[in-house]
């Protein structure tokens, strides 16, 4: 069965989504510095409201910039996984744009060997490591899947509203539904770039998550799904999801 948690960023927000009883709570880990100095605090809200954490790693930056890539990212994510592995986080989304569309097959075959030595250094610390759709259809997925058994994915079925003419959920649930590990949830009015990413509760927009949600009932999706809205719009977005999902 399906475990919904919440999304939060900041040490303010584990408290208010842990005071909803949830499971999980998905945290941002996006500098090592910063989370080595919250690692006891992580730990004691971990107990006083009985869940467990998954993790959200930061922004890639310059998605072109192959060497920025290998010399300053991919060595700060081996950082955060090894910080992952010491909070007892048993996966993690990552952002690492692969949109063939538009990115040069060739740099696309670079990122994905990068991609493929990072997921090995996280399997070894038993982290699985997810990619997150961006822009990207199924099809520029499928590459890094077939060239790294181990990778799986996050499913945002907001971020498959923008960009498209059709959820691109529709496509990655029918193609790719073996690499789904985890899904995040949140609703918008579709649109062309990162303004229109408005992580609205669930009616509040026009996404089809009962027609999406209704694939993942079926094909028996029984992973984690986290509710990317603000902590106060959980607790109706949470219904939504149930209503449409159980």
């Amino acid at each position: 069965m399906p475990v919904i948690g919440g999304r939060a960023h900041n040490i303010e927000q584990i408290h208010e989504v842990g005071k909803f009883g949830y499971q999980y709570v998905e945290i941002s880990l996006l500098e090592p510095d910063e989370v080595r100095g919250q690692i006891d605090e992580l730990m004691k809200l971990r107990e006083k409201y009985g869940l467990y954490y998954l993790a959200h790693y930061p922004n890639e930056g310059n998605p072109f910039d192959l060497n920025e890539l290998g010399g300053r990212f991919i060595p700060k994510m081996r950082k955060l996984i090894d910080l992952t592995k010491k909070l007892g986080i048993p996966k993690g989304t990552i952002h690492f744009w692969i949109d063939k569309r538009w990115a040069p097959a060739q740099m696309i075959s670079a990122k994905i060997a990068l991609l493929s030595d990072l997921v090995s250094y996280a399997m070894d610390k038993d982290v699985v490591i997810c990619i997150e759709n961006l822009t990207e259809r199924y099809d520029s997925f499928t590459a890094a899947f077939d060239a790294i058994p181990d990778l799986k994915m996050t499913m945002d079925i907001g971020h498959g509203e923008l960009l498209s003419s059709r959820n691109t959920s529709f496509g990655f649930a029918e193609h790719v539904f073996d690499r789904i590990e985890h899904v995040h949830v949140h609703d918008n009015n579709g649109g062309k770039g990162v303004q229109d990413d408005l992580h609205l509760a669930l009616g509040d927009g026009k996404v089809d998550y009962p027609a999406i949600l209704s694939i993942l009932k079926k094909k028996d999706y029984n992973s984690t799904i986290t509710m990317e809205v603000k902590p106060a719009d959980m607790p109706r977005t949470k219904k939504n999801v149930e209503n449409f999902i159980f």
